[in-house]
Formats: structure tokens, C-alpha cells, sequence
């Protein structure tokens, strides 16, 4: 016959409290990590789905989960240029798995939006570079002949503020690699922003508005298609995924140079242990053949940095941010 002890519950539970006391005072483990499991990451997207932010957070995601070994859920939060999104990663506690995935816009908006609620320096937690992203002008081919930029620019300046441009969001990157299209050109045109790129797009393709600058990612399929005509690239080099496009250098515009960065933002104050956790699993998620051709057939290249690079490389374009829009005028709405 086997006895069994009897058992004090109560006992039971005071050894517990004393294990998880020496556990605390050991360093073992931190009271927060122990309160809030890591069961999931929550990805926002601070733009509408389908936007090229969206892209690359939908081509990290099966391998960032593999590598966290969570569930990774992308979520879309659209709406004032990324500054809803934003809000919803500030909300967030250092120790959630929140980040937000968003784009060079996070460097411009403090310079052409006088209430932006945040200092970027201050408020997120910078963990990784993820890609760079050419823009591309393009106009709708059935409201403007023009086929290349010396074309659109005698176009634009024969009719002062008669054609009308679209950008993802007042304060946007795309809003702003326009305006300096504009700038180097000497010319003129309305501006008419959108809640996002996808709708932007959409009003292109329609014939609501002219032209508008946009992530590659966005206009591809409808360059190929026919349906956008492709005036230049706002990048240094041609990109691979449309060679037949040429530089806005080439074209005689040496200083329009205007990329999109995006990066990897956690809370505030998010501690450095599970900082290195979270870019150790982007360095892994690159690694993977899948993730890096996921992000080429779209047209984004990837540029993997560390959070130090990816913090210096947000303080520096504040900088170059705001000289840029002063500099073209664009003043803060």
C-alpha cells in the first residue's frame, strides 16, 4: 500500500512566495516579465495595408515569429501620417512586445506639423534598420502627356498651380520628395493629401489628381501595367526592380535624392535585454532567403542597422529634415 503525505495548501503557497522572493532578489527573474508572459508581438503599421511599410512588416512576420517563438500580428492603424499608430506604441508599457514599423516620416513630421506630440529622441526605443525604399514620381498617362521629367517640368510651368499632386499625408515622405521635385524644378502645383498611400494611389489610377511620389511598392504593378507612367526615380541609382526608369539625377536634377528609411521602433524606455532580443531575431529573420526576396520583389532593398545606428540615423535626419523643409518652404501646418 502506498501512503501519501498529507499537504498544507497553505504551506505550499508560502513556499512558493519564498521562491519567487529569492528568485527577485537573485535577479532570476522581473516581477513585470513574471506578471506579463510574452504570448504575441503586436506589429503596427502606422499607414493603411498595402503600403510599403505594410510590405516590409508583412515580410518580417513569419520570420520574426519563428524566431521569437510567438505569434507576430500586424496590424494596421492609419491616419494623421503615422501619428495614430505612434500613439498607439506610446500608450504601450517598456516591457510589452508593441513595435511599430514605420518609415523616415518619423524625422519629418516634427518639422511640418506644429502640435506632433511627440520627441522622437525621447519617446520610442529605436531596435533595427530593416530597408531603404525608392520613390517614384509617376503621373496618371490619360491627364498628363508627359513622359519624362524636362516634359512634366514645361508642363508644370506653363500652368502655375493648374495640375494637382497627392502624397500619403501632409508631412509624409512622399509628401515631401514632391516638394522637392518642385523645388529643383522651379515650379508650382497643387497639393492634395490623402489618409494614406493606398488611397492616394487610388486616386491617381482614378484621374482625381495628376501626379504623386510614392514608395516603389505601391505603383509597381501599375507601372507595369500601363495604368501610371514612371517619370523618375528619386534615388541615387536606378532601381533593379524598374531599370528602365531613370534617376531624377540623370535627368539633370542633381539634388532630388529622397528615400524611404523604415525602421523598428519599440516603447519608451524599452529595457536593453529584450532591445538585443528583438534585433537578434530581425538578424535572423534576414538571414532567411525568404524574407530577403520577399522584400527584392517589391522593389525594397534590404539595410539591415543596429539600434545604435538606427537611433543616429534618426537624429541625424531631424536635423536634415528641418533645414530641408525651411529651406523649400514648407512650413508647419
Amino acid at each position: 500500500m502506498i501512503v501519501h503525505p498529507s499537504v498544507d495548501p497553505a504551506a505550499v503557497a508560502l513556499t512558493r512566495r519564498r521562491m519567487l522572493s529569492v528568485m527577485l532578489a537573485c535577479g532570476t527573474v522581473s516581477e513585470k516579465a513574471f506578471a506579463r508572459p510574452e504570448r504575441r508581438v503586436r506589429l503596427i503599421v502606422p499607414t493603411s495595408a498595402g503600403s510599403a511599410t505594410d510590405a516590409t512588416a508583412r515580410a518580417i512576420q513569419p520570420g520574426l515569429a519563428a524566431a521569437l517563438g510567438v505569434p507576430v500580428y500586424v496590424e494596421d492603424i492609419p491616419g494623421a501620417s503615422g501619428v495614430i499608430g505612434l500613439q498607439a506604441l506610446a500608450r504601450a508599457a517598456p516591457h510589452d512586445m508593441t513595435l511599430v514599423v514605420i518609415t523616415n516620416s518619423v524625422a519629418i513630421l516634427p518639422s511640418v506639423m506644429k502640435a506632433f506630440p511627440f520627441d522622437v529622441t525621447r519617446d520610442f526605443t529605436p531596435i533595427a534598420m530593416l530597408a531603404s525604399v525608392p520613390m517614384v514620381l509617376a503621373v496618371n498617362p490619360a491627364r498628363v502627356a508627359a513622359k519624362n521629367a524636362r516634359e512634366l517640368i514645361t508642363l508644370l510651368k506653363s500652368k502655375p498651380d493648374a495640375l494637382a499632386f497627392g502624397s500619403s499625408g501632409e508631412g509624409s515622405v512622399s509628401h515631401l520628395a514632391t516638394e522637392m521635385f518642385l523645388d529643383e524644378a522651379g515650379a508650382k502645383a497643387r497639393h492634395i493629401p490623402y489618409q494614406g498611400p493606398n488611397p492616394m494611389a487610388v486616386a491617381l489610377i482614378g484621374g482625381h489628381i495628376d501626379f504623386a511620389t510614392q514608395g516603389l511598392p505601391i505603383f509597381q504593378e501599375h507601372i507595369k501595367s500601363g495604368s501610371l507612367r514612371a517619370i523618375g526615380v528619386c534615388s541615387s541609382q536606378r532601381s533593379s526592380a524598374i531599370p528602365d526608369v531613370p534617376t531624377f539625377v540623370e535627368q539633370g536634377l542633381p539634388n532630388l535624392v529622397c528615400e524611404a528609411w523604415v525602421t523598428l521602433l519599440g516603447p519608451k524606455d524599452m529595457a536593453a535585454a529584450l532591445v538585443k532580443k528583438v534585433y537578434d531575431a530581425i538578424v535572423a529573420t534576414f538571414a532567411s532567403p525568404a524574407t530577403k526576396d520577399a522584400l527584392t520583389r517589391q522593389g525594397s532593398v534590404v539595410a539591415l542597422g543596429t539600434p545604435d545606428e538606427a537611433r543616429a540615423t534618426i537624429r541625424q535626419d531631424l536635423l536634415r529634415y528641418a533645414a530641408l523643409t525651411k529651406k523649400i518652404g514648407l512650413v508647419s501646418q
